[in-house]
């Protein structure tokens, strides 16, 4: 509730708008957008030449995250009520966005070991110094012991407070820890070594325009779970029947696969090759035909790798096939080092391996 002193509060409407231009223009400090407010003269019009100040504009972003939302999907309705959605493609994929906290102020058992190994390091160097200060001349030798002393009670600090921060990252549930913004989380990128702490924006854009229909944020660093989930948002804003959502290899995932048909959308997206046979010059899985009406795999070689059990792992149903003739087979060098060559087959493979097959006459389309 405003107070009923002072002056009076910001209509909605305007902070909105500043919003939106903000998103519009790719300023997304609400620093520089106070600035924005008090020198460009396009927000002026827009605002009625009202600036408010940086924390009224963060206050309003923080304070009213679901009814921005709202607002989004009101704008999308409109879209696909003039005809600007089509409704029947889409595509998703997800961006990393950099957050406030640095690397230095994020923290995983990796960094914590490394660092632990540094103080390690650092104490042990100042303690040789400091063997070496009591052999010098006594004036010079007690100067400089008192300063290496004090480095030394700085390290043995740091020592602790590591200690600590390790005993919380064990706490946490994904064992991380940030200290500027709590939610940020360390993400690879693809040099090696650029590693980011930051967000990972998931974003779904209709095919007929381009337009994005449906986004979310997450701190989880990769796409591996996030396919059911924007296929579902998706169909409820376009409202589509059978709606077909493109993602990349990144998205794989048979379960995801599964709960997106479930939701009454054909996912399309390429099946990693997880296996190493490939790069050792072996056959990979996709060289083992599946037969349905006997429930076998049918070699290179032209044998038969027959069903012999069932199994649940990780709450998945599996099957093993292998056949009893790979040791005498001549292609065996080629196929597995092991005794014999084993193929697993999850319950849903089917569903799984349809992707795969059209993704790239498909994106040609869009």
């Amino acid at each position: 509730m405003p107070e009923a002193t002072g002056r009076p509060s910001y209509h909605p409407a305007t902070l909105l708008k500043i919003y939106l231009y903000g998103y519009l223009n790719q300023v997304q400090s609400s620093r520089r957008l106070e600035r924005e407010a008090r020198r460009n003269i396009e927000v002026m019009w827009l605002t009625g030449k009202l600036a408010p100040d940086f924390k009224t504009i963060a206050d309003f972003r923080r304070d009213n995250g679901d009814a921005i939302r709202a607002v989004c999907r009101q704008f999308v309705m409109l879209c696909r009520g003039i005809g600007l959605i089509g409704g029947a493609t889409v595509a998703v994929d997800g961006s990393r966005f950099k957050a406030v906290n640095t690397r230095d102020k994020n923290y995983t058992p990796g960094a914590i070991r490394l660092r632990l190994e540094q103080v390690d390091a650092s104490i042990a160097r100042y303690l040789r110094m400091l063997d070496t200060a009591d052999r010098q001349e006594e004036r010079v030798a007690e100067m400089r012991v008192a300063r290496l002393s004090e480095r030394l009670e700085a390290l043995r600090r740091q020592m602790q407070q590591l200690k600590e921060m390790e005993q919380a990252i064990a706490e946490a549930p994904d064992h991380q820890v940030s200290l500027t913004d709590p939610d940020a989380r360390a993400m690879a990128t693809n040099g090696k070594g650029t590693g980011m702490v930051g967000y990972n924006v998931q974003t779904v854009v209709d095919a007929k325009h381009h337009l994005i229909i449906a986004h979310e944020v997450t701190n989880v660093g990769h796409d591996k779970h996030q396919l059911a989930n924007m296929a579902r948002q998706a169909n409820e804003v376009t409202g589509a029947n059978g709606l077909t959502v493109l993602a990349d290899r990144d998205y794989f995932s048979g379960e995801e696969i599964v709960a997106c048909e479930a939701a009454g959308a054909t996912p399309i997206a390429p099946k990693p090759l997880t296996s190493g046979a490939k790069a050792d010059g072996r056959f990979g899985k996709q060289d083992f035909i599946y037969q349905p009406e006997t429930d076998t795999y049918r070699c290179p070689a032209g044998e038969q790798l027959i069903w012999r059990y069932t199994t649940v792992e990780h709450g998945l149903t599996l099957s093993r096939y292998w056949s009893s003739n790979c040791g005498a087979c001549a292609m065996k060098a080629k196929c597995t080092p092991s005794k014999q060559r084993r193929i697993t087959r999850w319950e849903h493979e089917w569903r799984a391996q349809k992707p795969s097959t059209t993704l790239h006459h498909t994106t040609k389309s869009v």
